[in-house]
């Protein structure tokens, strides 16, 4: 369920005035339309700099996605943006990314935000899961798995992201310096994860296939991650049952043209993985 966004200028003054006193006066604020979760979110500028700032009332029922992110941030370099400060007071709850310039990666055949993508996944797999607390992927998964003993497939100690919409990876427009493969970061760390380390190659397959790659190119994508071998193939196709199940309560839930997009590809993929 989205939550309702506000701008900037709607916070209580004596929270504004803790952001302030880590950026400097605002010049400028540019509210996001992307994303569900957070009440406020807007890159900002000063003139010491510019950052991302997402939040939400420390009271929310999704406070918890602060904290999560908050936790995992300093464990994600070269993965994700930077958190340069937090506000915690007059009942609100802000983080303080780094801004990056770039635009959110194209998921479509052909793409050449694709082997950034890929590349970044990469990188994630070799990050070291940090001692944290974080939910188990079994845990995730239970009420969706077809069998409790697929939940097995699942269990793992890698740091996984889990949310691999194509609108939390940007792409740097302007690092042309950069080697090819280090200018995709992934954004957005509220459901950060520990499980099995090819997890997060599975999740990218539904959404290359919402994106219109066919099942076998969606899973040669993913076979650019060394993780993905790892993976029992009776795991896959595990993997790919529950989160059709995990589509279909999302999509009847709540009907939008991306949910049932959504719905639509892991429905595939799962036949796909039964019919091979």
């Amino acid at each position: 369920m989205a939550t309702t966004r506000i701008g900037l200028d709607r916070l209580p003054a004596a929270a504004r005035a803790a952001v302030e006193r880590h950026t400097g006066p605002l010049l400028t604020v540019v509210e996001a339309t992307e994303g569900f979760n957070s009440e406020i979110a807007a890159r900002v500028t000063s003139a010491t700099g510019a950052w991302h700032i997402k939040g939400l009332r420390a009271d929310h029922p999704r406070a918890w996605t602060q904290r999560r992110e908050a936790a995992t941030a300093p464990f994600l370099a070269g993965v994700a943006p930077a958190l340069r400060w937090r506000v915690e007071t007059a009942g609100w709850d802000l983080l303080g990314f780094e801004a990056l310039d770039g635009h959110h990666a194209e998921y479509a055949p052909g793409s050449r935000d694709l082997p950034e993508v890929a590349a970044l996944l990469r990188r994630l797999g070799d990050t070291p899961c940090p001692d944290i607390e974080l939910r188990q992927a079994e845990q995730r998964l239970e009420r969706y798995a077809a069998h409790p003993d697929d939940l097995r497939f699942f269990a793992g100690d890698h740091l996984l992201h889990t949310d691999l919409n194509n609108a939390n990876v940007l792409v740097n427009d302007r690092a042309p310096q950069a080697p090819q493969g280090d200018r995709a970061r992934l954004v957005d760390w509220a459901w950060a994860t520990r499980g099995a380390a090819w997890l997060d190659a599975g999740y990218w397959v539904i959404w290359l296939i919402a994106s219109g790659h066919t099942p076998a190119s969606a899973e040669r994508w993913a076979a650019e991650m060394p993780v993905w071998h790892t993976a029992p193939a009776e795991g896959i196709t595990a993997f790919a049952a529950a989160n059709r199940n995990v589509w279909d309560e999302i999509s009847t839930a709540d009907p939008d043209p991306w949910t049932l997009r959504l719905a639509a590809a892991a429905a595939t993929w799962h036949d796909h993985r039964e019919t091979a």
